[in-house]
């Protein structure tokens, strides 16, 4: 099948290229970003000998010629125009923005006004272990960004053993590539290295998007306190989930029975750590109970499985391929 990359400048962009020019089913027939006017080698010295390709300035008009699926690696509140082009031009859709994984109402609250509120509801979160019938019959998939990602997989598991009246606290860590491309007084190397801060405690724009998924998937209203934290890391998340338990149970067990046929979620007996799923698209969870006390944590390669290869396992369920098709289940060079 013939695919498109629209947003190709990025970290994002880049480790679609990297998957994608080895994929056996898909064929990179389109690469763009908002100017054009290079080669895709100059554009990423990585690539070159490896895929020779002229990187356009994106029109959906010129995908929907040679493409019949894109990929957005865009920034959010710059999607939802590509895309509701694209699919009034049939082609369909993984969307790495956040523009189409909330409800209306949600999105609009932490972001802005949408412009394409009748696509939303066609909408999909990708999300394989949790939405994987719905992701084959889909034409617009919103592919969850790295901190839902691995706060969700953690947490949902244990949602109907959870005291939802006592907080729920989520401590999640991520290197710097998460916060783009594009340097900032916290990303600088001489203010990010050898330290480590958190941001945005309890307003972060992603703990609402994980409360609302809890009560799509679980039924259940919860309230989730999360704060992130930046690491002197390029790429790697940690997420450290606690609760307070209603009942006695194996932990263990139920992360076993939640995952025992999920190609890409590996349930640990020691706590996780980064550099164990950098380069892959695993998730690793480990979890313990002391008493009445729940304590989850998760790992997963923020642009990979919180991005890029979660996209490309989403393009392959869309288009009636194996999940694991293209994806490496060893680590790759980052």
């Amino acid at each position: 099948m013939n695919v498109a990359i629209i947003g190709a400048s990025g970290y994002t962009g880049l480790e679609l290229i990297k998957l994608l020019v080895t994929h056996p089913k898909f064929n990179i027939t389109y690469v763009a970003n908002s100017t054009g006017d290079i080669n895709v080698q100059d554009l990423h010295p990585c690539l070159k000998d490896v895929i020779n390709i002229d990187v356009q300035k994106a029109s959906a008009k010129e995908v929907a010629k040679v493409a019949d699926l894109a990929f957005l690696a865009l920034p959010h509140k710059t999607s939802m125009s590509f895309a509701k082009e694209l699919l009034e031009l049939n082609v369909k859709v993984v969307d790495l923005s956040a523009d189409y994984r909330l409800e209306l109402e949600t999105y609009e609250k932490h972001y802005c006004a949408h412009e394409d509120k009748e696509h939303i509801k066609d909408s999909v979160y990708g999300l394989p272990e949790y939405y994987k019938e719905d992701i084959q019959s889909a034409k617009l998939i919103a592919n969850p960004g790295c901190y839902p990602t691995a706060s969700l997989l953690a947490l949902l598991p244990f949602i109907e053993y959870i005291d939802t009246n006592a907080p729920i606290f989520i401590d999640a860590k991520s290197g710097v590539s998460g916060a783009g491309k594009n340097p900032s007084e916290a990303t600088h190397f001489g203010q990010i290295n050898e330290n480590c801060h958190s941001y945005n405690p309890f307003k972060h724009r992603h703990m609402p998007e994980i409360q609302e998924k809890v009560r799509l998937l679980k039924n259940e209203e919860v309230s989730i306190n999360f704060v992130p934290h930046l690491l002197p890391l390029t790429r790697g998340m940690l997420v450290s989930v606690y609760a307070t338990l209603k009942e006695d149970i194996d932990v263990n067990e139920i992360l076993q029975n939640t995952y025992k046929d999920s190609e890409f979620v590996r349930i640990r007996e020691k706590p996780v750590d980064i550099k164990s799923t950098a380069g892959t698209n695993f998730c690793d969870i480990y979890a313990a109970k002391n008493a009445n006390a729940l304590f989850v944590s998760s790992s997963i390669d923020n642009l990979l499985r919180g991005a890029s290869s979660q996209a490309v396992v989403n393009a392959n369920l869309l288009c009636g391929y194996k999940e694991g098709e293209g994806i490496p289940k060893i680590a790759y060079v980052p």
